[in-house]
């Protein structure tokens, strides 16, 4: 627990540190250029939209020089008729805007869509290294909230960047061509406003990184109390993980309040700064109309455009915080998507077939951090058909011999043989299909009873499926359901005690016509009655299989052809059950304390 602990804290740091950007916009685009034909037709309706919107305050301003200044200058035909082209062009551009954040939405939840795809493609191509690193919550938070941060920013920011840049580029070009004095003076502020923004840009973009993390944390803690509820609350332990959540929301909290209470700053700052230059504009402005260097119309066309150009310039301070924190939940994405999958098999990796189940291992050693070994020079050889447990106290290597077996790791030295093939040399499809395994820990998916049991062999027939069933003395509770084996598991199993569940998982690796099994403790979540049911299945189960069990219980490995009893992640002793009790070793000395 210690080394798993220290290997997530590594992982921590390194995703920790601050990332390029521009890679995460990359990632991003690369996911965004096979819909370039609906972005160009979003470009399309961005540009002739805010063309429209910004022929509008010209429009404004020639509808008041039509009117004059004295009652009897007004031409109100003219007046009339610029008012009416004015609205067109804002009703023209509100209805183009309406057609462009439909198909924004529709594209960005196709982008999501991929992504989370991809996202979910690569957590189940994950070694289990990095499964053992990383909190379940974290990986949840992730593939949901990271990504409806991006499909947020995709649908809402990247439109409203587009026209922004649309909107002050071209209200500037209208500026200039009203007045090029005005434009000079209102231009005096633009540069504080632009160093401005940069400076916040640096200072909030670790806080949403920080932000993000925090939520994963948080949702991998939840996850982990959720999972323990029932013991939290056998042991009174309530208030405390109550506490310790408090601890953890108060950081999120925390987290989340610097990144948006630095963030909120941004847009008051700008505004400030932008009505400084209005206010200028609006002096010198009259000035100039005084001394008839501008009509009145010119004048309040300026002032449109000028509200117009600093209008995105101070949406972009809250833009940029959004696109920021989209960023850094992109970045924790593509972090994931980065990591190596499974290493591929060999180029010339065999299929491992017609498994006859001599298995050897040799000279084996494996650790999972350095300097910390936790198996050291295993030597083993089972014969085919044979049955050889595995035993020995909490943490001695048990498991982790099991994981060498089916490649969820790679023995730092040594090799593992099946049949003489060393397993390097075959595919993992092939060599794990040619397992089957019952583990402690059932695990069962929402669907049917009868999908759960096949579902490592979907094409079984009903009847063979019912003989599975028969067989771990399963099938008189399946049938006594009102729907049989069609009735729904829920999620999470809940309406199946922890032995049926067993028995479910039991019957499931019956189904399974492999050539070697493993059993992990499968039958320590069963009553005695039960038990010896299932040890009877077992020993039918276990005919002409090479069999690896896994026992605390010693009770149900006295048949077995090798016992091998694992101290220190070395063999200590191995050899029958008789073999080893007249030794009078250290497995006589465990078997003598179960039945004292």
């Amino acid at each position: 627990m210690r080394g798993r602990k220290n290997r997530h804290m590594q992982r921590e740091e390194i995703e920790l540190k601050p990332k390029n950007y521009r890679k995460t916009l990359a990632g991003i685009l690369k996911y965004v250029r096979p819909e370039a034909p609906r972005l160009l037709l979003a470009a399309v309706l961005v540009f002739a939209a805010n063309i429209l919107a910004l022929i509008g305050p010209r429009l404004s301003g020639e509808a008041i020089d039509a009117m004059g200044i004295l009652p009897g200058q007004v031409d109100y035909k003219t007046t009339v008729t610029k008012a009416l082209f004015m609205l067109a062009c804002y009703a023209g551009s509100a209805v183009l805007n309406y057609l462009l954040v439909r198909l924004i939405v529709r594209l960005s939840q196709k982008i999501i869509r991929n992504m989370r795809q991809d996202t979910f493609n690569k957590i189940v191509e994950l070694p289990l290294s990095y499964i053992d690193t990383h909190q379940a919550g974290d990986l949840v938070s992730r593939i949901s909230y990271d990504l409806d941060v991006v499909s947020q920013s995709l649908s809402h920011d990247m439109v409203q960047i587009a026209a922004s840049i649309l909107a002050v580029a071209g209200s500037l070009i209208m500026m200039i061509s009203l007045s090029l004095s005005l434009s000079l003076i209102f231009l005096l502020i633009v540069p504080a406003t632009v160093i401005f923004t940069i400076y916040r840009i640096k200072k909030t973009r670790p806080l949403f990184r920080l932000r993000s993390k925090k939520l994963g944390e948080m949702n991998g803690y939840v996850e982990e109390i959720l999972y323990g509820q029932k013991t939290i609350q056998a042991y009174d332990q309530e208030d405390y993980f109550a506490d310790r959540f408090g601890e953890i929301n108060a950081d999120s909290i925390e987290a989340y309040y610097k990144a948006d209470y630095q963030a909120a700053m941004n847009g008051p700052s700008v505004t400030l700064i932008s009505n400084l230059s209005l206010a200028l504009v609006s002096m010198f402005g009259a000035l100039l109309f005084l001394q008839g260097r501008v009509s009145l119309g010119n004048l309040t066309s300026f002032i449109l455009y000028s509200r117009r150009f600093s209008g995105p310039i101070n949406e972009a301070a809250a833009i940029l915080a959004e696109l920021q924190s989209a960023l850094s939940a992109a970045e924790r994405v593509f972090t994931l998507l980065e990591q190596p999958s499974e290493p591929p098999d060999k180029v010339d990796a065999t299929e491992l077939q017609n498994v006859k189940g001599e298995v050897k291992f040799r000279n084996v050693s494996f650790s999972y951090l350095p300097d910390a070994p936790v198996l050291k020079n295993i030597n083993l050889c089972t014969k085919p058909g044979s049955l050889t447990a595995i035993v020995g106290p909490t943490g001695s290597g048990k498991t982790t011999l099991i994981n060498l077996l089916m490649r969820f790791y790679d023995p730092d030295e040594g090799c593992i043989l099946i049949d003489g093939q060393p397993v390097q040399d075959v595919t993992r499809r092939s060599l794990r299909r040619s397992f089957a395994m019952v583990l402690q820990d059932t695990w069962l998916f929402k669907g049917t009873i009868r999908d759960n049991i096949a579902y490592g062999r979907p094409e079984a027939t009903l009847e063979q499926i019912r003989a599975a069933a028969e067989a771990a003395h399963i099938d008189s509770f399946i049938t006594a359901q009102p729907e049989g084996y069609d009735s729904i598991i829920s999620d999470g199993a809940e309406n199946l005690s922890q032995g049926q569940k067993q028995l479910l998982t039991i019957a499931r690796a019956m189904l399974l016509n492999t050539p070697l099994l493993i059993l992990d403790e499968a039958t320590s979540n069963v009553d005695s009655r039960t038990e010896i049911a299932i040890q009877d299945a077992m020993n039918k189960l276990i005919v002409g299989r090479t069999s690896f069990v896994i026992a605390h219980r010693l009770s149900t490995i006295r048949k077995a052809d090798n016992i091998i009893l694992i101290a220190d992640g070395q063999i200590e002793e191995q050899g029958t059950h008789q073999e080893l009790l007249a030794r009078g070793g250290a497995y006589a000395k465990l078997y003598q304390a179960q039945f004292a």
